[in-house]
């Protein structure tokens, strides 16, 4: 008997490898995931000027990257957008001005689209070779009210539906084109699907709790992660463990002794794995 239902993820077109440099951008979650990635001593840049919420303010962060790594994880929290009302521009932080610079408005479907298109285009001409993951963060705006903080969660949803729907149809059009298309990873669904239980949120009720995002983790390492790389993690974990011990007397020579043999063990990995660096 099954009690749960468990989404099914698509087998990945591309592999990520040991300590891969990679680019985060997006809602809380990519800053949560993103810390994951670091941790596991991936070379990861995660929301380099802030957490940016929105596709329009993705785009903006993208804009201001001019070197993109092959692996880029873009993570959609809302439709919701914020236009300075003196010039009419979407603003990406407000920078604690008074809300009566502002007005707030909802991006459609098109509209989120559109910016996802640009985004795509732009990481491609500057890296034809990026391989590109969208998600949806399912962290509810209770701001909005839930009813309106799933209507944005459907709005970001259909977009990116279509756009991938897009992407593809053009690359049928064009078979003996040589393109990488962006793909998308069910964060949402997995949470509210799949958990589907407030035990897997924090105490806010809101954000997932730690045990919902390593699950989310673990779905992520078995769709994207080669072999080469759990076999990196395998060896780096005890490692870890090892630098994270805090000992009763850091003085002893016994402890002495025993970061003596841990640093010789990271310096084995080191001379492994080229990339990888405390």
């Amino acid at each position: 008997m099954e009690f749960r239902t468990v989404v099914d993820i698509p087998k990945s077109t591309f592999q990520i490898e040991p300590c891969e440099e990679m680019l985060l951008v997006g809602s809380c979650f990519a800053d949560s995931i993103g810390q994951r990635f670091k941790n596991e001593k991936f070379r990861a840049t995660v929301n380099p000027f802030g957490v940016m919420y929105n596709p329009a303010s993705i785009f903006h962060t993208i804009q201001r990257i001019a070197n993109i790594p092959r692996v880029v994880f873009l993570t959609l929290g809302t439709n919701h957008v914020y236009r300075l009302r003196e010039t009419g521009e979407i603003v990406d932080n407000c920078e604690k001005r008074p809300q009566r610079l502002f007005q707030e408005e909802e991006l459609t479907v098109e509209e989120c689209v559109g910016y996802l298109r640009q985004t795509v285009e732009l990481l491609k001409a500057r890296n034809p070779e990026v391989q590109i993951v969208l998600t949806v963060s399912p962290i509810r705006y209770q701001k909005y009210g839930f009813h309106d903080s799933q209507l944005s969660k459907a709005t970001l949803l259909l977009a990116i539906s279509k756009a991938i729907s897009d992407w593809q149809l053009a690359v049928s059009q064009k078979p003996t084109a040589k393109v990488q298309q962006p793909i998308y990873f069910p964060a949402y669904e997995i949470v509210n699907d799949e958990l589907r239980d407030y035990r897997f949120y924090a105490a806010d009720m809101i954000h997932p709790s730690a045990q919902a995002v390593d699950y989310i983790w673990e779905r992520l390492s078995e769709t994207y992660f080669s072999e080469a790389t759990k076999q990196f993690l395998d060896e780096w974990h005890p490692i870890k463990q090892a630098l994270a011990h805090k000992p009763f007397n850091p003085e002893s020579e016994e402890y002495k002794s025993f970061m003596d043999k841990t640093m010789l063990k990271v310096e084995a990995l080191r001379k492994k794995y080229s990339t990888f660096d405390l």
